[in-house]
């Protein structure tokens, strides 16, 4: 029997104490209260409520490291980026590489596979697959329903999915922006009990009072954590905190852990704050992760500073699995899976004639998904649409990963401020075509062609020289550390700053200017979507 010893933090009960924590065969046999000499604090570890690893750039056990090393020791998981690109291959390799780390990774089956039948993705995921990969180990629940107009029409499949669901009673986890009235009513009313996309209190409340739990979300390009924090003193039993989507720099610096100091910082109330990091999310789920409770599996944190996180120890099923800013378990290899079959483009495939400079531009934000639709300017020249630098109007294409020698999608997008060059990426979503953004035709080319050689992954142009980060792993993960993926993104970020881009993080904005379920305007392999009216434009 091993034994810990310090100020025991029950969030359950919203009392500190002094005692010993008496841990046997990974679950806590016995819970001392007694006077001790550690001024230790004992938690119980943190849990990101929703996330997509895949967004991090890195595989599972890769993202476990890193995650452990933070202290967030469990993590509910919606695997729909490499299920869109390799299908039910893509949702095993992700549970099976889960299996191989101590930290309790959760999934979600995902119901929109694709997100919308306005993209071209890799893979479909049918109602039939949804039943069987439900009953699956470390299947908590019914992934994002994004497609939420198919909800309220009652699309047949996708209420099979959710029917599915519902059967064996798993939450089902939504995705609803900027969605009101009577619409959310009959989207909740399907079963539907979370969101994540809430960009304001007024948005967030209402979704609260039809019942739903809302996932406060921190990531690498939405940021709502300012916007719904004072949800902690209005109804803090319906929160829960997430990342979504986290590139790999921010992977590096924590995410979870910091949500709770920036909160506790503000003087929201500790054990709402806490209890929205491990006990609302663990009993939503129903995880098998502990909670400091007699019984129960032993997940812990070991800090020195309750105020500041400073993480002495992580035990995961009695098993210590970080000891100060070293983690104690190792990674091995993967045998990397993809599904790319794209020839190189030419700048005549990205073409755009016209006799007009007006165009119908995506107007794109800092730290939001959510896209407008403008009327702009682009530049004409000899019949051709041309990027308007000095107006930041600048060309995007999407180009068919999966179709040899299928048209590229062409329009225009406004801030991305780049002065020169392009950028590109194959991590869009959501069914990972490649995108890019440019100021020349010419540099756009450079882009999509290195990605198409790489067989997916990252590439900027400065107007002259390519640089690239190869992702092995369905061309959107990579098979190496978090430390050296972090490196390698952080570097080509810079460098699309340096081009003049003002976004926080460009290339996780330009990820989402492919998917069609965020409003208003995106632009798919399909050519350029407004997602109010549902329909090409």
């Amino acid at each position: 029997m091993k034994t810990y010893e310090g100020k025991i933090v029950d969030v359950v009960k919203r009392e500190i104490f002094s005692g010993r924590l008496h841990v046997q065969d990974g679950r806590i046999k016995k819970i001392e209260r007694c006077q001790v000499k550690s001024k230790a604090y004992i938690l119980p570890g943190l849990v990101n409520s929703h996330v997509h690893i895949e967004s991090g750039m890195v595989t599972p056990r890769h993202f476990a490291l890193e995650s452990l090393r933070h202290g967030v020791v469990a993590a509910v998981a919606d695997p729909h980026e490499i299920t869109n690109v390799c299908g039910e291959a893509g949702f095993d390799f992700m549970l099976n590489e889960a299996a191989r780390s101590p930290m309790k990774i959760y999934f979600g089956v995902p119901s929109c596979v694709p997100s919308s039948p306005f993209e071209i993705g890799g893979a479909v995921l049918d109602s039939a697959a949804v039943d069987r990969l439900l009953d699956r180990d470390k299947v908590a629940a019914l992934s994002e329903v994004m497609n939420f107009s198919g909800v309220v029409n009652g699309e047949k499949e996708l209420m099979a999915k959710i029917a599915a669901a519902k059967k064996r009673g798993k939450p089902i986890d939504g995705h609803a922006p900027l969605l009101s009235g009577e619409t959310l009513k009959k989207y909740v009313a399907a079963g539907i009990s979370t969101d994540h996309e809430c960009e304001s209190l007024e948005e967030a409340l209402e979704k609260i009072k039809l019942g739903m739990k809302i996932q406060i979300r921190e990531g690498s390009a939405a940021k709502n954590l300012d916007a719904l924090a004072p949800l902690f003193k209005i109804a803090p039993e319906n929160l829960m905190l997430c990342v979504d989507d986290l590139h790999p720099d921010d992977l590096a610096k924590g995410f979870i852990y910091k949500m709770v100091i920036r909160l506790l910082k503000a003087d929201y109330d500790f054990f709402d704050v806490m209890r929205a990091a491990t006990v609302n999310p663990v009993r939503h789920y129903k995880l098998d992760v502990g909670l400091l409770q007699e019984g129960d599996p032993a997940d812990f944190i070991i800090h020195g500073d309750i105020d500041n996180f400073s993480i002495l120890k992580v035990v995961v099923d009695g098993r210590l699995v970080v000891k100060g800013k070293r983690t104690l378990i190792g990674v091995g290899r993967v045998r990397a899976i993809n599904n790319f079959n794209r020839k190189k483009i030419s700048a005549a495939d990205i073409a755009l004639p016209s006799s007009s400079e007006k165009v119908r531009a995506i107007r794109a934000f800092d730290k939001a998904l959510i896209t407008e639709s403008e009327i702009l300017n682009a530049r004409l020249e000899d019949g051709f649409l041309k990027s308007n630098v000095n107006g930041d109007v600048l060309k995007i294409v999407c180009v068919n990963r999966y179709d040899f020698d299928s048209k590229p999608a062409a329009a225009f997008v406004k801030g991305f401020g780049l002065s020169k060059g392009a950028f590109a990426s194959c991590v869009a979503h959501d069914s990972h075509n490649i995108i890019c953004v440019g100021t020349d035709d010419d540099s756009i080319v450079k882009c999509v062609n290195k990605i198409v050689e790489n067989k997916g992954g990252l590439a900027l142009c400065d107007g002259k020289k390519v640089f690239a980060m190869a992702l092995k792993v369905g061309g959107i993960m990579a098979d190496v550390s978090c430390a050296k993926t972090a490196k390698k993104y952080s570097e080509l970020s810079r460098l699309a700053k340096a081009l003049g881009c003002p976004l926080t993080a460009p290339f996780m904005t330009l990820a989402f200017m492919s998917l069609p379920v965020i409003p208003k305007l995106k632009i798919t392999a399909k050519g350029l979507f407004d997602s109010e009216k549902m329909e090409f434009v």
